[in-house]
């Protein structure tokens, strides 16, 4: 019994490439978590990633988050603009879905330069809009889902 095999030729193979790379790119682009000043992950928080998934759960305390600055956990970053002032936002950046972080006092989408303000307003894009408000309480010293 003779196999038959289809063997992609040379052009196919170099004309594939560059589309895999741009694809596999793309998929790294909005997977993109690093962190950087005031910043503070969940791995570093106390509270669980689990916490962050549904009302009334812990996200961090008011105590982790620095005034002037914010902490990442999980999909959402609470920051804190002002002394008391706390409020939250999801990471993802509504340009292309890279995760934004805290850095020198403003929210910084480390894959296309958009940035924003602690109170998730736009400051410069290429983002057109703001970041989605999480809404959120103090309760004692726990930052919660509201």
């Amino acid at each position: 019994m003779t196999e038959n095999r289809i063997t992609p030729s040379r052009r196919t193979v170099l004309t594939a490439a560059p589309l895999a790379a741009v694809v596999l790119g793309a998929a790294a682009c909005g997977d993109d978590s690093s962190g950087s000043d005031n910043t503070s992950t969940a791995a570093n928080s106390s509270p669980s990633d689990s916490a962050a998934n549904s009302s009334g759960d812990v996200l961090t305390t008011t105590s982790e988050v620095p005034v002037g600055g914010g902490v990442v956990v999980g999909d959402v970053v609470v920051t804190q603009a002002s002394a008391g002032d706390f409020a939250a936002f999801s990471t993802k950046c509504p340009h292309q879905g890279c995760a934004v972080a805290p850095k020198d006092g403003k929210l910084d989408c480390p894959c296309h330069g958009s940035e924003f303000d602690l109170d998730g307003s736009l400051v410069h894009g290429p983002a057109t809009t703001g970041l989605t408000p999480v809404d959120v309480q103090v309760r004692g010293t726990d930052v919660v889902r509201a």
